[in-house]
């Protein structure tokens, strides 16, 4: 028996044979291409805060070697270490987003960051993956025991945490959290007058939220008209766009990073287009997109409604955030200051994407031996 070979019999080797490499391959292409943006975005944001250079680089770099021990460590668990996982990391979450609340410190008007010996860490970005996961267990339960109160306590559980995100506020993340919620929901079965009538609330919910909301209503009337307030971000952005046409000016030879203000997080994907150009960023969408299809693509043949809808979940969520992020960078919808998976700064994010992606590559394991998921 050799290392690696078909007929090892060890974690590693069944790991190996059983997990989709393709995607692992493409994730790690994701952060790769992360990494060199941010070599190439941050600097300038650093030098304007008064910081070393290439602070960001480095703080980047030490979140890099956890991110991908995080990956490949839970892409090796069984379904009911997941699960487990999941649960946990989810209270947790919970529990340090209450926390938040009291103890949490407030950038730009929200408190959503915890303190830890000199570490921030972001509680609601590790709730995400968890999240999915979790209410996945309880609508499967659900289907499997019909006395057993699943949708109920998935829907107490989804009020919870949307009531803590909205106290922070970060009602970006709340749109998200309810969309993997209902996408999972309505894949477990859920009855079309229900989806009438979620689609309803949905729907009053988005309008209550522009009237509660001072940033939210902000940020949708700067959408319609541009000139009802300062757009100088989504315009700089959109400027860099046209600055790199097709090949980009080249790497390093980019000015709007020396003015965009979050160049390094949520308007990245502006840098990479006025420095590599459209092809760079075509290139990470097909990136993004090939997770998720080939993602989906895993679960044509699945029988476990459990992995079914929790992969489901953890793809709905990576995809969407992107999409988001995306989006609003073109000014094709409000902005929403929310990461591109993998490529904008943070270690939170990274960590909890790893860990989101690793609990995905898990799940979406092919069957070994005897139909045992290894």
């Amino acid at each position: 028996m050799s290392f690696g070979g078909r007929t090892d019999k060890s974690i590693v080797g069944r790991w190996w044979w059983t997990v989709d490499r393709w995607t692992l391959a493409a994730l790690f292409v994701l952060i790769g291409t992360g990494l060199f943006l941010t070599l190439a975005a941050s600097p300038s944001v650093a030098t304007r805060i008064g910081a070393d250079s290439f602070h960001f680089v480095r703080r980047q770099f030490v979140f890099l070697m956890p991110a991908v021990i995080v990956i490949l460590g839970v892409s090796m668990l069984d379904v009911k270490s997941v699960r487990r996982l999941a649960v946990i990391g989810f209270v947790g979450s919970l529990v340090l987003m209450a926390l938040t609340l009291v103890l949490g410190h407030e950038v730009k008007g929200a408190t959503r960051w915890l303190s830890f010996a000199g570490l921030t860490i972001q509680p609601s970005e590790f709730m995400k993956p968890t999240f999915a996961v979790a209410m996945a267990w309880m609508f499967s339960e659900q289907k499997s025991q019909p006395e057993f109160p699943g949708n109920l306590i998935a829907l107490g559980l989804f009020a919870l945490t949307a009531l803590l995100l909205l106290l922070q506020p970060d009602v970006g993340m709340t749109l998200v959290t309810s969309a993997v919620f209902f996408a999972e929901f309505f894949l477990a079965g859920l009855s079309m007058i229900w989806v009438g009538l979620f689609g309803l609330g949905g729907a009053a919910a988005a309008v209550g939220a522009y009237f509660i909301f001072p940033h939210v209503q902000s940020r949708i009337d700067r959408f319609l008209d541009p000139q009802t307030g300062d757009s100088y971000q989504v315009t700089t952005a959109l400027q860099a766009f046209g600055n790199g046409g097709l090949l980009g000016r080249g790497p390093g030879e980019g000015s709007i990073k020396e003015i965009l203000p979050d160049a390094h997080t949520d308007f990245i994907l502006a840098v990479a287009g006025e420095e590599f150009g459209l092809f760079l960023c075509l290139f990470i969408v097909v990136l993004f997109a090939f997770i998720v299809l080939r993602g989906f693509a895993r679960l044509y043949r699945e029988d476990s409604l459990f992995v079914m809808l929790a992969v489901s979940g953890l793809l709905v969520q990576f995809g969407l955030q992107a999409v988001v992020n995306m989006a609003s960078t073109l000014h094709l919808m409000p902005t929403k200051g929310m990461t591109l998976p993998f490529i904008s700064y943070g270690g939170s994010s990274m960590l909890a994407l790893a860990l989101g992606m690793g609990m995905m590559l898990a799940l979406s394991r092919k069957k070994f031996g005897n139909g045992g998921w290894m």
